[in-house]
């Protein structure tokens, strides 16, 4: 019992001068989630006072969301930088954690470093800009508006309303169709009638409703031809200049009015369809009838 309470008495005097040790540390501690809570606010205000200047300077809109991602990355591994060094570790060690730290996640996240050169690419010869809606020609590609260009990811917003987030790396390496770059495209439609159609009167109706069409420019090449003599019917094409954001308004209201003015002048558009000859001939038996 004597020597169970002299252990005891050790225990509570070490206890006793490590108190102050154990204070302070747990002092420092809240002191360093306090700094983390305030200068993450700061650093709030400091990108969204970075992205108001940047906005007013007329800066491209996915720049500025690509350097506010940078920055945001930059200055929350600073504020860890700074708490760690307030704890005791020396300037030193931390270079080098950071520096072979860096090396490792290098070397395993080589397809993030593909995406932030990816971004710098993106942003440097604008293939495409937030707003623009654009096609990736690949397999199993995707295409939708540019609502967002990150540091690694860019994100579409498809027609149906689906986020699409697509790695800048593979954006980078990829065909773009930037379908709304221009002010004007050119839209084509082809229409089969049959070969007993009317081909004159057809392409009169044709030049007719791109004339009368409110939306298309009168000003810029229009043409109405015949494309191809199929193998069921005669496929006459038209081409003329249309404003890009009404680009598949006229389209639709085109094919619309070419069905209507075709059945309303008796203008056939064929199924399609082959025509079969059966020949029949005479076969003669061996007793003579045929």
């Amino acid at each position: 019992m004597e020597q169970v309470e002299h252990e005891a008495n050790r225990l509570y005097e070490y206890l006793q001068a490590q108190l102050p040790a154990v204070a302070g540390f747990g002092v420092r501690v809240v002191l360093a989630i306090l700094v983390f809570l305030l200068a993450g606010k700061a650093i709030k205000w400091a990108l969204k006072l970075t992205r108001q200047s940047l906005e007013k300077a007329n800066v491209d809109k996915g720049v500025v969301q690509f350097v506010c991602s940078g920055l945001r990355f930059f200055l929350y591994l600073l504020l860890v930088f700074n708490i760690s060094t307030s704890f005791g570790v020396k300037e030193s060690s931390v270079a080098a954690l950071l520096g072979t730290a860096g090396v490792t996640v290098g070397l395993a996240l080589q397809g993030g470093l593909a995406n932030v050169a990816g971004g710098v690419m993106i942003l440097l010869f604008k293939p495409f800009q937030v707003g623009d809606y654009i096609i990736q020609d690949q397999s199993n590609g995707c295409e939708g508006t540019v609502s967002r260009i990150d540091m690694y990811y860019t994100t579409l917003l498809s027609m149906d309303n689906k986020n699409v987030v697509i790695p800048n790396g593979t954006l980078a390496n990829s065909t773009i169709m930037n379908v709304t770059a221009k002010e004007h495209r050119k839209l084509e439609i082809k229409v089969g009638i049959s070969y007993k159609s009317d081909i004159k009167g057809a392409k009169k109706i044709l030049e007719e409703l791109l004339k009368e069409d409110p939306d298309t420019r009168t000003d810029e090449e229009m043409v109405v031809f015949v494309d191809e003599l199929a193998e069921s019917a005669v496929v006459l094409g038209l081409r003329v200049w249309v404003a890009t954001k009404n680009y598949w308004t006229v389209k639709w209201r085109l094919n619309e009015r070419i069905k209507e003015e075709f059945d309303r002048k008796g203008i056939e558009i064929p199924y399609k369809q082959v025509d079969v000859h059966v020949a029949l001939s005479e076969r003669i038996d061996y007793n003579g009838n045929t």
